[in-house]
């Protein structure tokens, strides 16, 4: 089969489509014939060698995709070769096949089409274990959602207002008003507004019940600032850097939280946890339409090098897939 090979680290153009084995079902796995995966931050920085898979994962990227499953291995239950289905990924999306744990597979909502299912897997878990498990997200409550353009800034705002929280985000002003649309109250330009005055302003001084967070050390002090008494900050990337202080008497005065989340490492047993969790209590949203996949373009997978320079210009709303 033939999939995205990073030949070294580096730039995009490290990004090489080739002939690799094709992957064998071991115990507890499918093989599911890949119809679309999906570009993710974590994939640039694989490119860039700053972010290998871990043991036992494919050497290439890809952290969700979409298809049709095209075999069973052995101790499978519950899932049948043609049958539809999406996938959360330890890496190994963008290829022609990939092997999947049997609990990270979830079957495609009614009402999604195929190619638009590689657009969820990942991001449905990641803010649902974070701003539902981890946060645990109220009925008119504050969420401040960082990086709203995005594919997770997109899906929170969603699953935020589907549970009836305020979702005020911050992203570049030029998509403020397709935010809005998703149904954000409140926007923020994060490069001309104080993201905390601006949440204090529209919370009448209270703050934000809860942060999800991708840019890590450099908003760091900003986000305890910004969080109101009894707040919960999750940090789930580090865009802005690895290290930053904390202030611990205001967390203290707050009775705040922080808390530090990765998915991709985390064990087999854990991601189906979360896989569940998003199939009982997401897949319903979805299937409703009070959430949808959000995808600003298709990219041909053999041209994923293009839809990582789209993805470091930050100039895409939501997903930027790759179909076969």
């Amino acid at each position: 089969m033939r999939a995205i090979t990073i030949q070294k680290p580096g730039g995009p153009e490290a990004l090489v489509w080739a002939e690799v084995p094709d992957p064998e079902p071991g115990p507890g796995e499918v093989i599911v014939d890949v119809r679309a995966s999906a570009v993710n931050r974590a994939d640039l920085l694989q490119r860039q060698g700053q972010y290998p898979p871990p043991p036992g994962a494919p050497a290439y990227p890809g952290l969700e995709c979409s298809g049709v499953v095209a075999s069973i291995g052995p101790d499978v239950t519950g899932w049948e070769v043609g049958q539809e289905v999406c996938a959360l990924l330890a890496g190994g999306g963008y290829a022609e096949r990939v092997a999947v744990p049997a609990g990270q597979l979830l079957p495609v909502p009614a009402g999604v089409d195929l190619v638009h299912a590689a657009a969820l897997p990942e991001v449905a878990c990641t803010v649902w274990s974070n701003v539902v498990a981890i946060a645990q997200l109220k009925k008119g409550e504050t969420l401040l959602v960082h990086g709203g353009g995005g594919g997770i800034g997109t899906f929170a705002i969603q699953l935020g207002v589907a549970l009836g929280a305020t979702v005020v985000v911050t992203a570049r002003a030029a998509k403020h008003e397709r935010l809005r649309e998703l149904g954000a109250a409140h926007t923020i330009d994060y490069r001309e507004q104080d993201f905390v005055e601006e949440i204090r302003r529209v919370t009448d001084g209270r703050g934000a019940d809860v942060i999800l967070d991708i840019i890590g050390a450099a908003y760091l002090p900003r986000n305890v600032a910004a969080l109101a008494t009894g707040g919960r900050l999750v940090v789930i990337g580090m865009q802005g850097g690895r290290k930053g202080e904390l202030d611990l008497g205001m967390l203290l005065a707050k009775r705040a939280s922080v808390t530090a989340t990765a998915l991709r490492s985390r064990p087999l047993a854990e991601k189906a946890e979360i896989v569940r969790g998003v199939r009982e209590e997401v897949w319903p949203l979805v299937e409703s339409g009070a959430i949808r996949p959000i995808v600003d373009r298709w990219v041909r997978m053999a041209d994923a090098a293009d839809a990582h320079r789209l993805l470091e210009t930050s100039d895409h709303l939501g997903k930027v897939l790759l179909v076969r």
